[in-house]
């Protein structure tokens, strides 16, 4: 997507014709490993001392040549990347000449700063080679006991007064797996593992340091605090429920989210397994005590009272229709996102509703069906056994009212082009997934972003899908987005294999293209103090002289306190004041 657009075997020949430019060639994937070896052997066969590579973007494969040169016994920030992709032919598919134009441009400027580049050394950072994770549900769980297995220490804050999370309010899994069972062993495995340090109703006031130096303050229920010392942190703080307005929840019993739904169905099976437990042991001491039979009358007469309360608990589950309403608090103006796990509870409900009562009628009324995956089929179980789906559109959604004291859902039918009228027992919301509303006290703590809707934003979504780009901070499960729980404890498992290749060490290399102060030029005006988005610059008093000074394992070579200083005082390594005119210059040659 370079070569059909921009004609590259121009541009190699143009690039040789550059001041000092002593070797060019052009090849179909410059990152493949045949061609990083070519690097390499040009470097030495060639006696070069800058390369410069002209394909995409230094965004993604920048670490890859630098890593390259390095291995060739050059300093790896003596290199320079044109991005003739993204910048280029992308962008000018339209206009081949142009492109081709533009593409010596881009390698002009690119080689006039490469003949400036000096070697950098990266900032060395002592690492506190243990983690904090924030949030003890199962992403937290599973990243804590993750960490702990490798050796690591952990701090894991949960902010509830027992570990779990939303995990504690499911049961089952669209599968059929005991989620309560494997919950009970994760907790258990939690607390016994030693390496584990478990504060729960706990709040975190403040977290300040840097990528390997973290010092945290934990406030406790007793009023007490405690501070604790970091290398790395993972954000698995969750997310909760929405909580609906619509569809008289709230004024009328009849009408249940899913989870409620989830839980009366939880509710008559274990009363149904009390019940035939209670019937064993009847049995059993029947047997054993055969001449008590006044006491074996009794424990009869008690099965069978309870045998009534079973029958009145399960009152909701004996009905006979039931009508689910999908995308509540999901795909609006309010939550333009999909929850994404709203269809498959719906599914995995009104298949366990149909085991507890098989001659119930269930209507799902649904914008989409997301089951996406594996989950399709316990869709097309559903269908089979005659759960009715129901399409609407966002413009026409379903409508309840009350009839002489029974509820209606109309909704049109477009199949059959017309309103229809559902009378209904029972109505459950599928209620969509909302971040945690103290997120941004969080995000602003940590400096680390959050997306539109609120949950926190990974640095790329393909390419760093678990890092933020604040160095050392790292995010898992809903915290995230809304997920299922394989997704969360997956992306639980990426968080801690990103957080081990920093604390596994007892030293961190920082980027080494950072600001750095002038001394001499600094007036200690404050104004990139004060404009440092990851703050690291700090006013200090030297000789009674306030100058700048860059904490280096903080600063992430943004640029900004450079672009704002007015006495020039400030400069970042990498992007000089000289090689940026030698470029601006290049560009007017």
């Amino acid at each position: 997507n370079i070569g059909g657009y921009v004609d590259v075997p121009r541009v190699v020949e143009y690039t040789k014709t550059l001041p000092n430019v002593v070797y060019a060639e052009d090849n179909l994937y410059t990152c493949s490993q045949d061609t990083q070896k070519r690097i390499v052997e040009m470097i030495k066969e060639h006696k070069l001392n800058r390369v410069v590579v002209a394909s995409c973007t230094p965004r993604t494969h920048e670490p890859l040549f630098r890593e390259t040169i390095r291995e060739a016994g050059l300093n790896p920030y003596l290199f320079e990347m044109a991005n003739i992709r993204d910048q280029c032919s992308w962008i000018h598919m339209n206009e081949p000449k142009g492109a081709f134009e533009k593409a010596k441009d881009l390698v002009r400027m690119s080689v006039a700063k490469a003949r400036l580049l000096i070697p950098l050394k990266r900032v060395e950072i002592d690492v506190v080679q243990k983690a904090l994770v924030i949030g003890g549900g199962i992403a937290g769980m599973v990243s804590s006991l993750s960490l702990a297995e490798q050796g690591f220490e952990v701090f894991l804050v949960e902010r509830e007064k027992e570990l779990g999370g939303n995990l504690r309010h499911i049961y089952y899994t669209i599968e059929g797996r005991d989620v309560q069972r494997f919950l009970r062993r994760t907790i258990e495995k939690v607390k016994n593992t030693g390496l584990i340090k478990v504060f729960t109703g706990a709040d975190i006031k403040s977290i300040s340091g840097y990528i390997g130096n973290y010092e945290t303050e934990i406030s406790l229920t007793d009023g007490t605090k405690e501070e604790v010392k970091h290398g790395v942190v993972i954000v698995a703080t969750g997310a909760q429920e929405y909580q609906p307005t619509e569809y008289m929840y709230g004024k009328d019993k009849r009408v249940i989210t899913q989870r409620e739904l989830e839980e009366l169905i939880e509710e008559d099976r274990s009363k149904k397994s009390e019940a035939r437990n209670q019937r064993q042991e009847t049995r059993s001491k029947k047997q054993e005590v055969r001449d008590q039979k006044q006491e074996v009358r009794d424990q009869k007469q008690e099965v069978r009272s309870k045998k009534q309360d079973n029958n009145l608990a399960s009152g909701f589950l004996s009905l006979s229709s039931v009508v689910m309403i999908q995308c509540i608090g999901s795909r609006d103006d309010d939550h333009p996102y999909c929850s994404r796990m709203c269809c498959s509870q719906a599914v995995k409900n009104a298949l366990k509703f149909l085991e507890v009562n098989p001659e119930a009628n269930i209507y799902v009324l649904y914008r989409d069906v997301r089951t996406y995956g594996f989950k399709e089929d316990f869709y097309r179980n559903a269908r089979e056994a005659g759960v009715i789906f129901i399409r609407y559109d966002n413009d026409s959604k379903p409508e309840i009212h009350s009839n002489n004291g029974r509820l209606n859902i109309s909704i049109f039918e477009p199949i059959l082009k017309e309103k229809i009228e559902l009378p209904t027992d029972l109505v459950v919301l599928s209620t969509g997934i909302e971040p945690e509303k103290d997120n941004d006290v969080l995000a602003k703590m940590l400096k680390v972003p959050l997306n539109d809707e609120g949950f926190f934003l990974e640095a790329h979504v393909k390419l760093r899908p678990v890092d933020f780009a604040t160095e050392g901070v790292f995010v898992a499960g809903m915290a995230h987005s809304p997920k299922c729980i394989d997704e969360a404890i997956s992306q639980a498992e990426a968080a801690v294999a990103r957080a081990t290749t920093i604390i596994a060490h007892d030293k961190y290399y920082a980027e080494a293209a950072v600001s750095h102060v002038n001394e001499e030029l600094c007036v200690g005006c404050g104004i990139c103090s004060g404009l440092c988005p990851f703050e690291a610059i700090e006013i200090v008093i030297e000789d009674t002289e306030r100058k700048s000074k860059v904490n280096e394992a903080l600063c992430k070579g943004c640029g900004t306190c450079v672009a704002a200083c007015p006495s020039g005082a400030m400069e970042q390594y990498g992007f000089t004041r000289h090689q940026i005119m030698a470029m601006i210059n290049a560009l007017e040659a």
